[in-house]
């Protein structure tokens, strides 16, 4: 780890050295020892800004496997000068820091060693687990409350998503239920951004999640089942893939009124002849596998 500028970026490094540790990582004072290299930049200054240019440089050239993270994750001149980087985050990217490590140099998981099972701690029984891909929404219905509980959309990095499911199959999970706020706007709040997986790139967005998923879902002879889905309008590309059965043929859509008026003062973006559409459309598409939708009826004053 080389760790530059502020004490709140040491403290960034110094939590995500913790998480690497607990997790079972061994650390090296040299380059010449270290599987994989991390950078927290500074960019706070151009001084700052040409120290960590540096450093980038200096790991590249001694070690050639660089994770770089910190202030000057999202400056465009890091990936311009250092195409060849393992992954680049911005500050307190944790999560992807560490997932960027695990990918790039995996370790095995050691039930004598490691308290905590790879997949982690589950609530549920061992043939199915939720899978959370999102936190918040950008919707602002007039009757909801989970902007004001949860805050906007905030999407997980795909390749960290990815990694999680794979753990689960590997433990024996057989069933998959990808669940958020709102699945089907997966990705946009980091503009679909993409990340390695398995020597591929793979973008943040809800059809390439749905593929990825179902083709990861496949080789363990397993399921996955997609809840609270908008009916977006790329909602329909996933059809064919329920169609090749890849995913499972289930649709969480909340279709919650068919008045225009009503959906208005909802501030729903939707109306009937949508919903009616969408309705028959996924009918089609899914004639020969069959579909499920919740319907959700009640009065409005």
């Amino acid at each position: 780890m080389v760790s530059l500028g502020c004490p709140k970026a040491l403290v960034d490094s110094e939590r995500i050295l913790t998480k690497l540790r607990s997790d079972g990582y061994d650390f090296s004072n040299s380059y010449e020892g270290a599987d994989v290299v991390i950078v927290n930049t500074c960019g706070f200054l151009d001084s700052a800004k040409a120290e960590s240019l540096s450093a980038i440089g200096e790991a590249m050239n001694e070690n050639g496997r660089v994770i770089v993270t910190g202030c000057m994750g999202e400056d465009p001149e890091v990936k311009k000068q250092f195409p060849n980087l393992l992954a680049v985050t911005g500050p307190q990217a944790y999560e992807q820091v560490v997932g960027a490590v695990k990918e790039a140099q995996p370790i095995t998981h050691n039930p004598y060693v490691h308290l905590v099972p790879e997949e982690g701690l589950k609530l549920t029984p061992q043939h199915y687990a939720y899978l959370k891909i999102s936190e918040g929404c950008n919707n602002r219905c007039s009757f909801c409350i989970i902007p004001s509980l949860r805050g906007d959309l905030v999407s997980r990095p795909i390749h960290r998503v990815l990694h999680e499911a794979e753990s689960l199959f590997k433990a024996g999970t057989k069933e998959l239920l990808v669940i958020s706020q709102d699945t089907s706007a997966y990705g946009v709040d980091i503009k679909y951004a993409e990340s390695p997986w398995k020597g591929e790139r793979v973008k943040a967005k809800f059809y390439d999640l749905c593929k990825a998923l179902g083709e990861l879902a496949k080789e363990y002879g397993a399921w996955v089942r997609l809840h609270y889905v908008y009916p977006y309008p790329h909602v329909d590309d996933v059809i064919p893939l329920m169609a090749e059965g890849l995913i499972l043929p289930y649709l969480d859509i909340p279709f919650q009124h068919a008045s225009p008026n009503v959906l208005k003062a909802m501030r729903r973006p939707a109306h009937q002849e949508k919903n009616a559409g969408a309705h028959q459309e996924v009918a089609r598409d899914l004639s020969r596998s069959g579909a499920a939708f919740h319907l959700y009826c009640g009065l409005s004053r």
